[in-house]
């Protein structure tokens, strides 16, 4: 096999990954809260910085959500008009455990911001576990 064809197939093996990797994407909502950012229900009193979230019980499943996870805003869910910054993701930890919140993932208000209009208050997402 010619090093041109092997190049080839280093090419489209790469570009299935990513494919595949977008198709793993699952959706949900978020919604995103302020400061005191501690202490949490994965990591106690230990500062994880200010790109975090908490789980609500959709991904929360016994503390196995507290990873990384990175979160991309795909749409408004209310009335607000375009919420999302366009092309952006954002890293996140998952660092607490969020029962009463409206949305799978509540963001810090840090993180939100990053993908999103901090007044739309709740968004659709893609979350992916990284």
């Amino acid at each position: 096999m010619g090093i041109k064809m092997w190049n080839q197939m280093i090419v489209v093996v790469g570009m299935l990954m990513c494919l595949a990797s977008a198709a793993l994407a699952e959706q949900g909502t978020a919604t995103f809260y302020k400061q005191p950012y501690t202490p949490s229900a994965c990591f106690g009193q230990q500062d994880n910085g200010v790109l975090i979230a908490g789980a609500s019980d959709q991904i929360w499943n016994a503390r196995k959500a507290c990873t990384r996870y990175r979160v991309k805003c795909i749409g408004g869910a209310n009335t607000a008009p375009h919420p999302c910054k366009d092309g952006t993701s954002v890293d996140v930890k998952i660092v607490d455990y969020c029962q009463s919140c409206n949305g799978t993932i509540n963001l810090s208000d840090v993180a939100f911001s990053k993908i999103a209009s901090l007044e739309a208050g709740k968004i659709r997402v893609e979350y992916d576990r990284i």
